[in-house]
This record gives structure tokens, C-alpha cells and sequence, in this order.
């Protein structure tokens, strides 16, 4: 799979209607910590198939943001059955990203 690139508009299908496990990544294009994190994303992505990683920018869709309850990012949230399972805030390692989604 690969990173999708989603906005307000798509998050109901991509995300809450989602079959599997879903890694949300709130950032923004100036977020220096979120371009970091993008090609850690985009690997884990390549890897896997059993979640689905979507990118949403928080100035863009700063609604969704505030329903989230999104003050810092990078935010990943763990979206499974249309629940948060997890989230954290800030750059993570690998080994921490395995751990987060429950690899």
C-alpha cells in the first residue's frame, strides 16, 4: 500500500467505513518533524497491507483537525471500526510506530 493523501470530505470512507486498521498522520507542509516522518510512513506503508496509512493537512482541513482534537503534530491516531485505539504527538521511531499500530 501507500500513503493517501485525504482530505475532510474523504475521511468518512478512507477512515471511519474502513475494513482494517487505519493510521491517521495529521501534519502540515511546514511542519519540519512532519516531513521527517513522512518517508518512515511511506516505508512502513510499502510493507504492509493489513492497515491503511492516510495523511491529512491540518491547515487544509483544520475541522477535522479540531474534531481530533489535534493541537500538535505530527498526530498519529489509530482508527479501527471508526474508534481511536491510540494516538501520540511528535516524531517516533520506527520500533515506536510498530508499536503504536501493534505490529
Amino acid at each position: 500500500m501507500k500513503v493517501i493523501d485525504i482530505n475532510e470530505s474523504e475521511f468518512q470512507d478512507e477512515v471511519i467505513n474502513s475494513k482494517i486498521k487505519v493510521l491517521v498522520d495529521f501534519n502540515a507542509e511546514w511542519c519540519g518533524p512532519c516531513k521527517m516522518m513522512r518517508p518512515v510512513l511511506d516505508k512502513y506503508a510499502e510493507e504492509h497491507d493489513n492497515v491503511k496509512i492516510v495523511s491529512i493537512n491540518v491547515d487544509n482541513n483544520n475541522e477535522l483537525a479540531r474534531k481530533y482534537n489535534v493541537f500538535s503534530i505530527p498526530c498519529l491516531v489509530v482508527i479501527k471500526d471508526g474508534k481511536e485505539l491510540d494516538r501520540t504527538v511528535g516524531l517516533i521511531s520506527r520500533t515506536e510506530l510498530d508499536d503504536l499500530i501493534g505490529e
